[in-house]
């Protein structure tokens, strides 16, 4: 990647991993479908008056919405909501794998060796991550929030086999748009009557909403559209890796977590990992000052 890609390809993760702290927060007042068509119904609403039409591209975004927004974070969320916040986001770099092989399958996208060492260096700092914390009682959120992430994997290849017809913010728009209201009738038919719920949110609450219609989706989601478009998915997924690193910085900011010595060996894993993944070669010898004579 480009120093400037490399740059908007860390926004991702970013804000991602800040969102999913302030989800789960949110998700001790709003329930999961709710909280999801609310966070898509602003971003669409922010963008689509500013973006073209995908004309000719309507089946495909609206797979993608099924696919990649109503069902993953249905169940991902549904599954962050029954786990501590931590070892969830640590189960969704699942992801990665996940991308990995259906792109290979679907797009022909190989991994190098070197991408896939990168890999299974990060995959082995997500294990030592993962080690510490007791799922005990929590396999069934467990189940969720990998069946999520398997979804997100797919709608992603479909997303990266539009290559460059649409831009990120025209995905994030329409993608947005066709799923909020999936979202907000299946919640209705779910989870009951949202207006009691509405009307008892308080301030915090909106916060967290306005975060992730806003921040989450409008910006994230954007910087990994642009991203997904110019580069193929065994080099796009694994900026992903990142996002325990960022996670853990927001669990132990707005949740009071104090992760111990093995997740922060862990995390320098992860990035180690990622760092052999998407920094090339001969990019970092030519950062690197020469040696005069």
């Amino acid at each position: 990647m480009t120093p400037l890609h490399l740059l908007i390809a860390l926004v991702v993760p970013l804000t991602w991993g800040f969102g999913f702290v302030l989800a789960k927060a949110g998700l001790a007042h709003f329930p999961p479908l709710l909280l999801m068509g609310m966070r898509f119904l602003i971003a669409a609403l922010i963008l689509v008056w500013f973006v073209k039409l995908p004309r000719g591209h309507w089946r495909d975004l609206t797979i993608i919405a099924l696919t990649s927004a109503t069902l993953q974070y249905g169940l991902t969320f549904s599954g962050l909501a029954r786990m501590d916040a931590t070892p969830a986001i640590l189960l969704i770099q699942s992801e990665v794998v996940f991308g990995t092989v259906i792109a290979a399958l679907m797009l022909r996208e190989w991994p190098t060796r070197r991408q896939i060492f990168g890999m299974a260096v990060s995959i082995g700092g997500i294990a030592t991550i993962v080690g510490a914390p007791s799922l005990q009682g929590q396999m069934f959120g467990v189940l969720l929030v990998l069946s999520g992430c398997l979804f997100w994997a797919f709608g992603q290849v479909l997303v990266r086999r539009l290559g460059d017809a649409l831009n990120g913010f025209q995905l994030t728009a329409w993608i947005g748009m066709i799923a909020a209201p999936q979202m907000l009738l299946a919640s209705v038919f779910i989870e009951g009557n949202p207006l009691p719920v509405l009307a008892s949110a308080s301030a915090t609450d909106w916060v967290a909403v306005a975060y992730l219609g806003v921040v989450m989706t409008v910006v994230g989601y954007s910087a990994w559209y642009f991203i997904l478009a110019r580069y193929p998915v065994p080099m796009a997924m694994p900026v992903l890796l990142l996002l325990p690193v960022s996670t853990i910085l927001g669990a132990v900011s707005f949740l009071g977590e104090r992760p111990g010595l093995h997740v922060m060996l862990g995390g320098i894993i992860v990035i180690g990992g990622v760092a052999a993944v998407i920094v090339e070669p001969g990019q970092l010898r030519r950062l690197l000052p020469r040696r005069s004579g």
